[in-house]
């Protein structure tokens, strides 16, 4: 790449970018998971991975602008759905405990 212009590296970047950037968020899901300690179910909560758009067809600034953008979604989404799925997990885990400590011992 030392031989090559600026303009084209980072266009062959962002090319390369944008083959993998698919605009993705993250979004928290309750599932529920076998629990033979307690007898039952388990709640939790885990994240899935939505893919919202395919970023294709751009050139120059415009793609770094498309791509630094689509970052900067799937960071915000990972941190405020992290957030709420911990929360959350916190909550079906006092559940649990409540719950389990009137299990019928065996």
């Amino acid at each position: 790449m030392h031989d090559m212009p600026i303009h084209t590296a980072v266009r062959i970047l962002a090319v390369g970018a944008t083959l993998v950037a698919t605009g993705c968020v993250y979004l928290p899901r309750t599932t529920t998971v076998p629990d033979a300690e307690c007898l039952g179910w388990q709640r939790q909560m885990v994240l899935e991975e939505h893919q919202i758009a395919f970023i294709q067809g751009c050139s120059n600034q415009g793609c770094l602008a498309l791509l630094a953008g689509a970052g900067i979604v799937t960071a915000a989404s990972v941190v405020v759905s992290g957030s709420i799925a911990i929360v959350g997990n916190v909550v079906y885990w006092l559940e649990r405990r409540a719950n389990c400590a009137n299990a019928p011992a065996s």
